[in-house]
């Protein structure tokens, strides 16, 4: 899967300079005109559009009144290529004139971790809350559990429009109160206690966990939790989060009766991380990840948190200028089942009527 865009100079490099979706780039692109891609939309129609004849159209304008354009473009050849994409000649059937364009790959999350780790750079704080954020609303549907996809290498993201979706509902299911689920599921890093304590009747708390798990990721760079074993993973969240009290033993599994534990206190969440990581960001781990699942956040309370703020300021912009992706477009059913649960429907007046 893949998005096409006529590649703008400035987006070639990152904020910091730095080359990020192409890491090749031939001195023979300097006699090619490079198309600024801030109001232009492409799409594929013959083809994958790297290959000789393919076809790619695209649309220009359409904002602030201005009327649509659309440009067609013949693929000719590969010039350069990287770590999400690849730069290739193409000439414009209207007008004849050769350009470079750029085509995105969309990604695993887990591969853009790498991808900083690698430079010895932090990603993007406005990166780190677009994909927590997105994966979060996944999961605000408090009828459906995915927690086999909620895993930093099951979350595919575009690296030029930076929109999230998960690539894995092998999982996924309704979870019924009541009916027994098994234990055994979700990737080790981001398995939730109350999963490593062997409960089955569990709730989508354990995609809270997970959403933490997967935040606190971002932020450091590699898992919170890398436990060896499912006993190993049990000890990795003991190190961090200290050992669980008797109370919080029976919040996960009221079943387990086993309490011999080595007392070891919390580690403070602010030690976890660097030290000038936003205060927001640390509370809101801290929030996600709780021993008892009744006490973390649910995904409304995790979305309306501050840490968010900056993707509601309607003038915040991707470092390459671009608009941040859909992020709010709900529908109304969705709202209502979202937000208002069904016992409380018949309150409402304009559901009523």
């Amino acid at each position: 899967m893949a998005s096409v865009s006529v590649a703008p100079a400035s987006g070639l490099r990152d904020h910091s300079g730095n080359t990020v979706a192409v890491d090749i780039l031939p001195n023979e692109m300097n006699d090619m005109k490079i198309r600024d891609d801030k109001e232009m939309e492409a799409t594929v129609v013959d083809g994958n559009g790297t290959e000789t004849g393919h076809i790619i159209v695209t649309t220009i304008g359409g904002r602030n009144g201005q009327p649509k354009q659309t440009i067609s473009y013949m693929a000719e050849r590969v010039v350069g290529h990287g770590s999400f994409g690849l730069v290739f000649q193409a000439k414009c059937l209207e007008t004849g004139e050769t350009v470079a364009i750029k085509r995105f790959f969309k990604t695993k999350v887990h591969r853009v971790i790498k991808h900083y780790s690698k430079m010895n750079q932090r990603m993007p704080l406005i990166y780190v809350k677009l994909y927590s954020y997105q994966s979060t609303c996944l999961h605000s549907q408090q009828y459906w559990s995915v927690p086999q996809g909620h895993k930093a290498s099951e979350l595919l993201v575009n690296p030029h429009t930076h929109q999230l979706k998960i690539c894995d509902f092998g999982s996924a299911k309704v979870l019924v109160r009541g009916e027994p689920n098994i234990s055994y599921i979700c990737s080790r890093y981001y398995r939730a206690p109350e999963l490593i304590f062997g409960a089955t009747e569990y709730t989508t708390a354990i995609d809270i966990w997970s959403a933490g798990c997967v935040l606190a990721e971002l932020l450091l760079g590699q898992p919170l939790f890398p436990g060896e074993s499912g006993v190993d993973q049990l000890v990795e969240i003991i190190k961090v989060l200290g050992t669980p009290t008797r109370e919080e033993i029976k919040c996960m599994n009221p079943n387990y009766t086993e309490f011999k534990f080595p007392q070891i206190k919390a580690h403070p969440w602010h030690k976890i991380f660097h030290k000038r990581m936003p205060p927001e960001a640390v509370d809101l781990v801290s929030r996600l990840l709780q021993y008892s699942p009744n006490l973390r956040s649910t995904a409304l309370e995790a979305l309306v948190h501050p840490f968010f703020d900056e993707l509601r300021d309607p003038n915040t912009r991707l470092p390459n200028g671009r608009f941040l992706p859909p992020l709010f477009n709900f529908k109304a059913h969705e709202m209502i089942v979202r937000l208002i649960p069904e016992h409380a429907r018949k309150q409402c007046a304009f559901l009523a009527s």
